[in-house]
């Protein structure tokens, strides 16, 4: 029980060590090393060398990682260069077995590890200055570091010497070993959420020969895989593009753990003779910390030229509905380099854009609360296909197009720029119905009502499956009853406010989302008819009578 409760208490110690040392550098260094992550990843192989340094000033892959996915959701990073800088962060996680295995274990630790904790408590203490309050934090957290790893060791010597050091020496050597060993690694990782924890504890075991080189290997596999799980852990309901980082974190770690554990006598030999090559001597802890070193780098190695196909593996898979709306359906780059294909391709998907957005406003005009999120994200989504449409417009290829033709693509790029304005408008239009059925003035409601009313009937006409004559003068008549409708419902809030039925803040919130609303039917109607007026016009050019009918169906909801 003592043995147990030491070993506990040492592993604790280590645990907030890595910590203390992890935030304290971030706090120290933080803004420099994010920089550093921006400016580094400019290759897959800057990336892998950038993630590799980081983490081990940081010694937490798992903070890389975490960091790396932000960096993505934000667009600084594309997802082939993310996986860069996460594979890279499992060579720099190595740094921690060289730090177990050269800090030795016939040497006094204490002697080493307590000037180091007083010092960094000294910084951490007396001074005010964040940036050395976090270098002493740092300081603290490796002097700890030391003083863990000494319990540590003196727990695996008593229990060496306990059961004679040859109840698990020889164990790990046959294929029930091996596995019996990765898996015991890759539970320890889990449990303590660090695999520099796990991988001290197996170091230091091996070193104390509780364990044997074989089975110490296989465990460092194992616990090698099982870094993933905190990455995994922190994924849980987050965005795509986080869940195709982690996703590759997982497929890396566990691809070259089962190649590793296929290989492993081959490996444990190589390494040894490295180790024979390089002068170092033959030590469990040096051993294993160049084993973890070898593995990973001979990881990196294999899939570096498979990041591209793996990038665009993962790109097809963990996409959401936006994404889907997000992405062009008609516009390519060999559409592009043919204008007189370039700008029907445009039409189409405009068409499909427009068809987005009153889908999309006439959901939100359905006022449910529970799809204000929803609402927000069909909106950005419609959002990045404009800005889609408009890089492929800038795209097309200008030499030998007709001046005709050229003035087209001006005038689609401007009905792409008011289905975007209007798009960004959704979630106001969706904040008015919700706030009209909490009117209590029913004059006021029933104005506001028949202002949203008015506004669905528009958008209905604007997402009809074909155009015409008579949809272009029904689209017509509904923007001039909308416009009357604004301006009773306009009327009618003011006058309520002026009478005290509803509040000035109340009223200021619906004036607001009212004049949005407007916005919004008035920049959809104005692209629909614009959109119409094009269709016609290369029509006639082209002198084929074309039907302007969309040639896909994106849905009108939100679902």
């Amino acid at each position: 029980m003592g043995l147990a409760l030491n070993a506990a208490g040492g592993l604790g110690i280590f645990l907030l060590a890595m910590a203390m040392m992890t935030e304290g550098l971030k706090v120290s260094g933080g803004e420099r090393l994010k920089r550093s992550l921006e400016r580094w990843t400019s290759s897959p192989l800057r990336g892998i060398a950038a993630g590799a340094l980081v983490t081990a000033l940081v010694q937490s892959s798992g903070a890389v990682t975490v960091a790396t996915i932000g960096f993505v959701n934000a667009g600084v990073l594309t997802l082939q260069h993310s996986l860069g800088l996460v594979f890279g962060a499992n060579v720099g996680t190595t740094m921690t077995a060289w730090l177990v295995s050269l800090a030795g274990f016939d040497f006094n630790i204490e002697s080493f590890a307590l000037p180091i904790i007083a010092l960094g408590v000294g910084l951490r203490v007396g001074l005010q200055d964040k940036r050395r309050r976090g270098l002493g934090e740092a300081l603290t957290g490796f002097g700890l570091f030391f003083l863990g790893l000494s319990i540590l060791k003196d727990a695996f010597s008593e229990v060496a010497v306990t059961f004679g050091g040859a109840s698990l020496a020889g164990a790990g050597t046959g294929v029930g070993g091996v596995a019996l060993f990765a898996a015991i690694g890759f539970v320890a990782t889990v449990l303590t959420q660090s695999s520099s924890a796990a991988i001290a504890l197996i170091i230091t075991a091996a070193s104390q020969s509780v364990i044997g080189i074989g089975a110490a290997a296989a465990a460092i596999i194992g616990a090698n895989v099982g870094s993933t799980s905190t990455a995994a852990f922190a994924v849980i309901g987050a965005t795509p593009n986080a869940k195709r980082v982690v996703a590759g974190h997982i497929l890396f770690n566990v691809g070259t753990g089962v190649i590793a554990l296929i290989i492993l006598p081959v490996l444990l030999w190589s390494v040894e003779a490295l180790g024979d090559l390089l002068g170092l001597a033959r030590q469990p802890g040096i051993v294993l910390a160049l084993f973890h070193t070898v593995f990973n780098v001979l990881g990196v190695a294999l899939m570096l030229p498979l990041l591209a196909p793996l990038s665009r593996f993962l790109s097809r898979h963990f996409t959401t509905a936006e994404e889907d709306i997000s992405r062009p359906r008609h516009l390519d780059r060999m559409v592009a380099s043919t204008p007189a294909f370039a700008v029907p391709a445009l039409e189409q998907e405009l068409r499909r854009m427009l068809d987005l957005v009153s889908g999309t406003g006439l959901a939100a005009i359905a006022g449910q609360k529970d799809r204000t999120r929803v609402i927000e994200h069909r909106a950005e989504a419609i959002a990045q296909l404009g800005q889609a449409v408009s890089a492929f417009a800038v795209e097309v290829r200008m030499e030998g197009m007709s001046r005709a033709l050229a003035e087209h693509l001006a005038r689609l790029l401007r009905i792409a720029r008011y289905q975007d304005e209007a798009a960004t408008l959704l979630s106001q239009t969706h904040s008015l119905s919700v706030q009209s059925h909490r009117i209590a003035d029913e004059a006021t409601k029933a104005a506001v009502l028949t202002l949203l009313a008015s506004a669905q009937g528009c958008l209905k006409v604007c997402a009809e499956d074909s155009y015409g004559n008579d949809w272009r003068d029904r689209l017509k008549d509904g923007s001039l009853i909308f416009e009357a409708h604004y301006q009773e419902a306009k009327a009618r809030v003011l006058r309520a406010a002026a009478v005290h039925r509803l509040s000035i803040e109340g009223a200021d919130r619906l004036l607001d989302a009212m004049s949005s609303t407007r916005r919004m039917v008035e920049q959809l109607i104005k692209a629909a008819l614009m959109l119409l007026e094009e269709i016609e016009s290369r029509a006639r050019e082209d002198g084929v009578p074309e039907e302007a009918t969309p040639q896909d169906d994106p849905g009108q909801g939100v679902g």
